[in-house]
C-alpha cells in the first residue's frame, strides 16, 4: 500500500479540502450523527486555509484526509501550550488512516514547541468521543458553542466536548 504524505494545503486547493470534508460530513449525516453540517462552504475554510493551518493527506497523488492545526482556539485558555486540531475528516475507502494523522499532528505541535494537542467534537457524537479516549486524549469537559461562533447550525445549542492529550516524553 501507497505510503500517505501530508502537506500544507495551498490557497487554491478549497476543492479538494472541501471534497473530503463533505465526503466525511456525508457518511456521518447517514448514520444520524450530528457532528458537522451536510456540507461544508467555501468561505468556511479560506481563511485557515489562507494562513496556512490547513493539510491534506495525499495517497497516490489523491486527498484522502484534511486536518487543520492551528495555534489558538477560543473554548480553550490561551496558554500557548497546545496546537488545536479542527475539521478532522478521513475519506471512508482509507478508513484507519486517523491514527497516523493523529500522530501528525502531535508531531507538528511537539515541534513548535508546545506539549498539549487540543480538540473538540459534537458531545452527542459518542462514537468519536471513544476514538479520540482510545487514542490517548482526556476528557475536559462539555461546553456550550456560542451560536454566533459557529458557521453552520445557528440557532441551536451545540455541546462539545473538550480533548486534550499531552506530548509530555
Amino acid at each position: 500500500m501507497e505510503p500517505m504524505r501530508i502537506r500544507r494545503a495551498e490557497p487554491d486547493e478549497g476543492p479538494a479540502v472541501l471534497a473530503v470534508l463533505d465526503d466525511a460530513a456525508h457518511w456521518l449525516a447517514a448514520r444520524g450523527v450530528e457532528q458537522w453540517p451536510a456540507a461544508f462552504r467555501t468561505e468556511w475554510i479560506e481563511p485557515a486555509l489562507g494562513s496556512g493551518e490547513v493539510w491534506l493527506a495525499e495517497r497516490a497523488g489523491a486527498a484522502v484526509a484534511t486536518v487543520t492545526l492551528q495555534w489558538s482556539d477560543p473554548l480553550w485558555p490561551d496558554d500557548g501550550r497546545a496546537g488545536y486540531l479542527h475539521r478532522f475528516a478521513v475519506r471512508r475507502q482509507v478508513a484507519g488512516l486517523g491514527t497516523e494523522l493523529l500522530g501528525w499532528a502531535a508531531s507538528a505541535t511537539r515541534e513548535r514547541g508546545r506539549d498539549r494537542l487540543r480538540l473538540d467534537c459534537s458531545a452527542t457524537n459518542a462514537s468519536l468521543r471513544a476514538y479520540y479516549e482510545n487514542a490517548g486524549f482526556l476528557f475536559c469537559g462539555d461546553v456550550e458553542v456560542p451560536t454566533t461562533a459557529l458557521q453552520w447550525g445557528k440557532g441551536r445549542r451545540v455541546m462539545v466536548s473538550l480533548y486534550e492529550l499531552s506530548l509530555e516524553p
